[in-house]
């Protein structure tokens, strides 16, 4: 007989359980045991008084957070509306059928009140967790950076004189670039100088590819070499230029790890002569781009001696050309921290050598490095085919982690407006991806238990069986041999009566 439902609801839903309702193999039953999202109850305390309305649940408010880019729900008020009618998302909060959902604005009091620490303790403490699970490698890094468009239109840009700029930053109290972190002279102008989002004054202007200049911010992030875990990231203004955050990204990495980093691999981008030194300082292998041998490779100088034909006398501080003239040494440049060495008034313009040394009118000009030697060192590692082979799997592992944090986490674009917000939406979504990580190490490791596993038992089962059957075969012939023996026992008995 068909059955008809009724569509009329009950009265009252004593019935409903809510863990028996969410399949085992939900994602979020494996992030529930996991990851603990209590810490953040301690963490926020201070944060609140004893007296007025008790407040929703911090570690509740962290989750829907999570939960906000775990799925890429396309805002918080939507966020609340689909909790109310996804039983997992209900059991994942710890709500019953019958409690009310809080307001989205619950949310965003939560991230002014907590600020932009807390949400670092907890990637800080999700990474702890990685490295616990044996994950992280620590010692071969992969550095990289991507940017993202502000949450603000182009129409929002106001232009105007350098001090009027800086007097309207400070009122919006936006956050300032500072000089040492830039690739621009101290006395140029910069663009961002100039104009300011009233939207999003902390993001700075940036043109990327073949696009116009918008407000977009910089994200800068360490990938670990072992499983592509996420160990240490910056936001800053889009303005930044990426070779500056280099060793301040290592020094985090170090710091959130508890592990030394033994070689560092980036793009061209971070390959400037400030980075291979420093880095060839602390012990670092430099299995960076080179961004000197493009300089070197410039189509004005082929023609020319190259560098490496002068030869360096340490004890005199002297270098002798191809010609066999002394160039002294004139000055150490401030920011290069190069010296330059110049052959006396006239020598090079009498040369026989000129047309093969310089185009320049006043005559060849040699730079070299203070700290050459280490210069070289770190060049000839970034040349070699252990560097080129890590920069390959750079781009699977650090422009992968990009590309997964782009299609399904929301990281090409800011939710909110602000600097200290955006590091709060990084700091998400680098958790979630490193949750994701764990995740999966975690079901392979499953996999390849019962894998292992059932090999063992297939191969028990084997010996059994043949020893079994050898058995089998052994008490078979023992009775035959029995029954012969027998026989043959009637049969002189026979013979002797």
């Amino acid at each position: 007989m068909m059955g008809t439902r009724q569509a009329q609801k009950d009265l009252f839903s004593y019935k409903i359980d809510l863990d028996k309702r969410v399949r085992p193999d939900n994602p979020l039953r494996k992030i529930s045991e996991q990851i603990d999202f209590e810490f953040v109850r301690k963490d926020v305390a201070g944060h609140y008084g004893n007296n007025g309305n008790v407040s929703e649940d911090p570690a509740v408010i962290l989750k829907m957070m999570f939960l906000l880019f775990y799925d890429d729900v396309s805002s918080e008020r939507e966020l609340m509306r689909i909790i109310a009618e996804r039983l997992d998302y209900l059991w994942f909060l710890g709500y019953r059928l019958d409690d009310e959902i809080p307001d989205h604005s619950v949310l965003s009091k939560a991230r002014k009140r907590w600020g932009m620490e807390v949400f670092q303790r907890f990637f800080i403490q999700v990474l702890g967790q990685c490295i616990g699970a044996g994950l992280v490698d620590g010692k071969k890094i992969h550095v990289d950076a991507s940017l993202i468009d502000a949450n603000a239109s182009k129409d929002s840009i106001i232009k105007g004189s350098p001090e009027w700029i800086a007097a309207l930053k400070r009122a919006y109290q936006a956050t300032e670039s500072k000089l040492e972190d830039t690739t621009v002279p101290a006395g140029h102008i910069r663009v961002n100088d100039k104009m300011v989002s009233q939207t999003d004054p902390d993001a700075g202007l940036v043109r990327m590819g073949g696009q116009e200049s918008r407000p977009r911010y910089h994200h800068h992030r360490v990938v670990d070499n072992a499983n592509g875990v996420i160990t240490a990231m910056e936001t800053t203004s889009g303005s930044i230029a990426e070779n500056k955050q280099l060793m301040g990204l290592i020094e985090q990495h170090v710091s959130n790890t508890g592990i030394s980093v033994a070689t560092v691999v980036a793009d061209s981008k971070y390959g400037t002569a400030e980075n291979f030194v420093r880095c060839q300082q602390q012990g670092i292998k430099t299995h960076l781009g080179d961004v000197l041998a493009k300089q070197t490779n410039n189509p004005r100088r082929q023609g020319i001696f190259p560098d490496t034909a002068f030869q360096y006398d340490q004890q005199s501080n002297t270098c002798r050309c191809p010609a066999g003239q002394t160039l002294h040494p004139r000055r150490l440049h401030p920011v290069r921290r190069t010296w330059e060495f110049v052959a006396a008034k006239g020598v090079c313009a009498a040369c026989q050598l000129r047309s093969q040394c310089t185009r320049a009118s006043y005559g060849r000009t040699l730079r070299r490095h203070e700290h050459q030697s280490l210069l070289d060192r770190a060049r000839q590692q970034a040349h070699s085919p252990e560097a080129y082979r890590d920069r390959c799997r750079r781009k699977h592992l650090a422009e992968g982690s990009f590309a997964d944090a782009a299609n399904n986490y929301h990281f090409k674009r800011s939710r909110w407006r602000r600097l200290w917000r955006q590091q709060i939406q990084d700091f998400l979504i680098g958790t979630i991806q490193n949750v994701k990580i764990m995740m999966r190490n975690t079901e392979r490791r499953l996999a390849a238990t019962a894998g292992r596993i059932l090999y063992h038992t297939k191969a028990l089962c084997a010996i059994f069986t043949c020893r079994f059957t050898s058995f089998s075969r052994l008490f078979v012939s023992f009775f035959e041999n029995m029954n012969l023996a027998v026989t043959l026992n009637r049969t002189l008995r026979v013979h002797a009566q």
